[in-house]
């Protein structure tokens, strides 16, 4: 468990707090490498943008409760977040 303030993305709780999380983008909202599935709390996060709908089509494992982790910012509700095992990474995989 970890502690994260709200507003703060996904993504920046985890690396602030050692989970190692790829982000081929540097969290830019342009890849799908920072997937993760909202286990629990996903209704407290805003809604996706078109942009971040868009690449989560494409990403791997894709489940309704799926968000970019550097979009998707932490509100007032404890989340339970899911790694994929996967990831599809353009750049490392020489796409």
């Amino acid at each position: 468990m970890i502690d994260a303030s709200p507003g703060t993305t996904i993504i920046d709780a985890a690396l602030a707090n050692g989970i190692p999380l790829e982000h081929a983008c540097e969290k830019s909202c342009a890849c799908t490498t920072c997937h993760v599935i909202v286990r629990e709390g996903y209704a407290s996060l805003a809604a996706a943008s078109e942009d971040e709908e868009d690449l989560l089509d494409k990403a791997w494992g894709l489940e309704p409760e799926s968000r970019l982790s550097c979009q998707a910012r932490v509100a007032n509700q404890d989340l339970v977040i899911e790694i994929p095992k996967y990831t599809i990474n353009m750049v490392s995989e020489h796409h």
